[in-house]
């Protein structure tokens, strides 16, 4: 669909005095013809391919076993090294006080699981016994780095077993989570105490640590029905400690410490096992765009860039003109499953050879080789608004002459970190900005989705004056 917003009028232009005789001296008046151009007739074509081999970007654990008609069924366990903490209270303790220790899984107050809440589930917990691979991906085998003869500690994992947490600002606001608390032996505490009196430099190199303390293998053990996500692990270890509370009078009282976490810094991953379920394989089969995660499918596209470029200079080439925006929309079909498994809440758009690197960097969207969309529930749809530097640079820096990497894109779903900014003007008026910090592929839920490719709406606007 092409559609044309016109604006005419006249301008009053002086011809400059370009003689000494009088019959030569005059002015003319000259029309322009102004238009802002609406194009949307362009088309998108793309088929899916496996995503069976992500690269851990992200500290999110997704623990646990579904088996999902209309999805497929999914097993994650996970690897994770441990940042120390950078200083150990030693004061007035010592390593046989220590009483207990536990590794605590923290998830979301609400969701932060995909399945049946009820379900009875186990998980274990291994220790290393050498450090992990880098890079590392998600199809990894602990095979070889623990003993599983030795687990460190069990427990039951499900939402209803949780322990509901909360913390009040000074303000009044509160945030909430819930928690999974696995009793660890105290042994385990008491040598990270031991390493970090005898050498404390272990403890501000992860490097260094690793050596000593490799991580945890944490292993679905028992039953199906859920998967169970979580964003954050600490080591809460407690001890006695002797206190004096005045010159006279001296007390023992506990006190807890997170000797170590699974953070951002530090590898953390999702070994996934997907087998997908037959009735998404033949929609795959049958030429549909299926986006499906985590360790599913993606979606090659070939992006029309050239075509809206030949057309845009055909438009345009008798007058000036200037681009003003280049927007898609891709409407989305959710596909029935029987525990709701829902569309990706984001998707990156990016070139297709520049996928890897956009991962391996801790990339951030440019809008000029990489773009990403979140779902809009209530239209059914991923928007990607921003794709005017995309167009800008093959038209100024490459003669208007697309590359096959121009062309060649992939969709592929991925987990968005942000948070919101607030900003205040003139004491009356204040305006939110949501700042990206991380993108990294999709491991945080399943996720499916058939992108209606056929439906895309692809739209250049652009302005054009003409001279007449």
């Amino acid at each position: 669909m092409k559609k044309s917003v016109t604006l005419i009028f006249a301008l009053l232009m002086m011809v400059g005095v370009y003689s000494c005789s009088d019959e030569n001296i005059g002015h003319s008046i000259t029309d322009t013809k102004s238009s802002i151009i609406e194009d949307s007739s362009f088309v998108m074509t793309g088929v899916s391919v496996p995503n069976t081999k992500l690269q851990a970007r992200t500290s999110t654990q997704l623990v646990g076993e579904i088996n999902c008609p209309g999805y497929g069924k999914l097993k994650s366990e996970v690897v994770c090294q441990l940042m120390p903490a950078n200083r150990i209270d030693t004061v007035g303790t010592k390593a046989e006080w220590i009483d207990s220790c536990r590794l605590v899984l923290s998830l979301k107050s609400t969701g932060g699981f995909t399945g049946d809440s009820l379900a009875p589930m186990r998980m274990n917990v291994y220790e290393l016994n050498k450090p992990l691979p880098d890079p590392i991906y998600s199809d990894f085998s602990a095979d070889g780095y623990y003993d599983a003869a030795k687990p460190l500690a069990s427990a039951s994992c499900s939402p209803a077993s949780a322990v509901h947490c909360a913390e009040y600002s000074y303000s009044g606001a509160s945030s909430t989570w819930r928690e999974i608390r696995v009793p660890m032996p105290k042994e385990y505490a008491q040598k990270m105490f031991q390493l970090y009196t005898k050498n404390n430099e272990f403890f501000r190199d992860p490097t260094k640590f690793k050596e000593e303390f490799p991580g945890l293998y944490i292993k679905h053990s028992y039953g199906s029905g859920r998967v169970m996500n979580y964003y954050a692990t600490d080591l809460e270890v407690y001890y006695r400690q002797h206190t004096v509370v005045r010159d006279t009078v001296d007390t023992i009282q506990t006190s807890m410490q997170v000797y170590a976490a699974s953070t951002p810094e530090v590898i953390t991953n999702n070994n996934l096992q997907l087998t997908v379920a037959e009735s998404v394989k033949e929609m795959v089969g049958n030429g549909e765009a299926i986006v499906m995660g985590p360790s599913g499918y993606e979606v090659n596209v070939k992006f029309p860039i050239q075509d809206i470029i030949n057309t845009y200079r055909a438009n345009t080439a008798d007058g000036l003109s200037v681009i003003n925006s280049l927007e898609l929309t891709i409407p989305a079909e959710e596909i029935s499953n029987e525990y709701k498994i829902a569309p990706p809440s984001h998707i990156l758009m990016v070139k297709r050879n520049k996928k890897d690197t956009f991962f391996d960097g801790d990339s951030l969207t440019n809008n000029q080789d990489s773009f990403y969309a979140t779902y809009n529930a209530t239209k059914k749809q991923y928007e990607f608004t921003g794709l005017r530097p995309y167009i800008l640079n093959i038209l100024n820096n490459q003669g208007g002459v697309a590359k096959e990497e121009d062309i060649n894109l992939v969709l592929t779903p991925i987990d968005v970190t942000s948070y919101t900014q607030n900003s205040s003007y003139y004491y009356y008026s204040s305006q939110q900005q949501t700042i990206v910090t991380k993108i990294s592929p999709s491991v945080a839920l399943p996720s499916i989705v058939k992108l209606r490719l056929d439906k895309a709406k692809i739209k250049v606007v652009y302005s054009k004056q003409s001279v007449f």
